[in-house]
């Protein structure tokens, strides 16, 4: 009786190692392949108003998300020593090492000077935490028909921008 125990645990044990192993998923490379840290910029044919700002988490980077009512296809995106507020040229805090101002060419406000886009808190337009990237959305104003927002980031790594309808779109990769 025993040996035939030996006997089977034997067998099962062969049957385990032998048997094939399904192969998971191979992991993405996370190199931004031509996405650089320079200057992004793109004349404006259309303006919208914004009406919001959201954030995500990709895999290979952290996304932000201007929305506007309309097209708005005008933008400039750069690292900067310090991001500052439009009209005053006061300094913006930001945490993290790397700091993007972004520029949409649309305002915060109707042609009434109503408010398009509303936040509780200035120094934390979207909430961030735990992103790999991102540090900090802080506002740095509305004003002359642009907006600017200040985007602190963990380092100056590669980003993109791209425009679809009714949004500024900014990645910024996790590596480089």
């Amino acid at each position: 009786m025993l040996r035939k125990v030996a006997l089977l645990l034997a067998a099962v044990t062969a049957i385990a190692v032998v048997a094939p192993v399904t192969a998971s998923a191979a992991p993405v490379a996370c190199t931004p392949v031509d996405w650089g840290s320079g200057v992004k910029t793109a004349w404006p044919t259309t303006t919208g108003q914004l009406t919001n700002i959201r954030a995500g988490q990709q895999e290979c980077y952290d996304r932000l998300v201007f929305d506007f009512t309309g097209v708005n296809d005008g933008y400039t995106v750069q690292y900067v020593p310090e991001v500052t507020h439009e009209g005053s040229g006061k300094p913006v805090p930001l945490r993290g090492d790397g700091k993007l101002q972004i520029t949409v060419n649309s305002p915060s406000y109707d042609q009434n000077g109503n408010p398009t886009y509303t936040f509780p808190n200035r120094a934390e337009l979207v909430d961030v935490t735990g992103f790999q990237t991102f540090r900090q959305v802080a506002w740095a104003g509305s004003f002359e028909g642009q907006t600017t927002v200040g985007l602190g980031v963990r380092a100056v790594l590669p980003f993109r921008v791209f425009t679809l309808p009714g949004r500024v779109v900014v990645d910024v990769a996790h590596v480089w």
